[in-house]
């Protein structure tokens, strides 16, 4: 039999004001894009634990979401776990080989609120 069970369900940081920045980010998405990021994070949903290429730590209680965009674009979702919750901390286009500082210490900070 086939687990079919979300081992880890998504949800999307807010902030204390009510803003929800990553949903902002994939619904800025064309909406291929869109559905690439969604099956991405719906992967890791349902297969955690689950590594590369779809997922990869990046230290300090981060993972990231893998994604390959449109036009060889190449799109990141940086979350955290929390109490059994996938917390989508963060969304980017990456641009260069390494996640740059700014989007590591965003990331973190997110995550720090978190606890």
């Amino acid at each position: 039999m086939i687990d079919r069970s979300k081992k880890l369900p998504a949800f999307f940081y807010e902030t204390p004001s009510g803003n929800q920045p990553v949903r902002d980010w994939i619904r800025g998405l064309s909406p291929e894009d869109r559905q690439r990021v969604g099956r991405d994070v719906q992967k890791v949903e349902f297969g955690w634990p689950i590594g590369m290429p779809y997922c990869r730590s990046l230290g300090n209680g981060l993972w990231e979401v893998r994604s390959d965009l449109t036009d060889g674009k190449i799109g990141r979702v940086v979350f955290c776990v929390v109490r059994g919750r996938m917390v989508l901390l963060h969304g980017f286009i990456k641009k260069t080989q390494q996640t740059t500082a700014r989007d590591m210490e965003l990331a973190l900070k997110r995550r720090k609120e978190m606890e």
